[in-house]
C-alpha cells in the first residue's frame, strides 16, 4: 500500500523537522526513539497513521532523555485511516543536539497499525 515519507529539512523559519520515526503498531503500548539532530525548542510533534485503528482512540506523548514533555495527543479511531495526521503543540521544551527523543504510545486502540512520528524544533 501507499506510504508517506519525509526527511529532515530546515525551512526559512528556522525550524528543523525530524522524522519519520516508525512505530510498527501504535495499538500496542510502546516507544520509538530518535536522536535529536539540532539544539533549540520543541514546537510541535505529529503522528501519521499508515492504516486504521479500531475500538478506542489511542494516545501518545513525548519524552526527552526520559523526561515527559507536557501534553497528550489523541488519535481519533473514528476518523483513522491511511494518512491521518494528529498533532501535539509542545511547550517550547529546550532540547540539545544528541538528546534522545521518544514517542510513547499508550496503545489503547485495537487493530495493528503502523504510525510515523515527527517533531519540529525551532533553532
Amino acid at each position: 500500500g501507499a506510504r508517506f515519507f519525509a526527511v529532515m529539512s530546515v525551512n526559512p523559519s528556522n525550524e528543523v523537522l525530524i522524522g519519520p520515526v516508525t512505530m510498527t503498531d501504535i495499538s500496542t503500548p510502546g516507544s520509538v526513539f530518535a536522536a535529536c539532530t539540532a539544539s533549540g525548542r520543541l514546537v510541535r510533534a505529529y503522528s501519521m497513521l499508515q492504516g486504521a485503528i479500531t475500538v478506542a482512540d489511542c494516545t501518545w506523548t513525548m519524552e526527552v532523555n526520559g523526561i515527559a514533555v507536557s501534553g497528550t495527543a489523541i488519535v481519533d479511531n473514528a476518523a483513522s485511516g491511511l494518512g491521518l495526521v494528529t498533532s501535539l503543540d509542545l511547550p517550547n521544551f529546550r532540547v540539545n543536539e544528541g538528546d534522545t527523543l521518544e514517542w510513547v504510545s499508550a496503545g489503547e486502540s485495537s487493530t495493528a497499525a503502523v504510525a510515523d512520528f515527527y517533531v519540529v524544533i525551532r533553532v
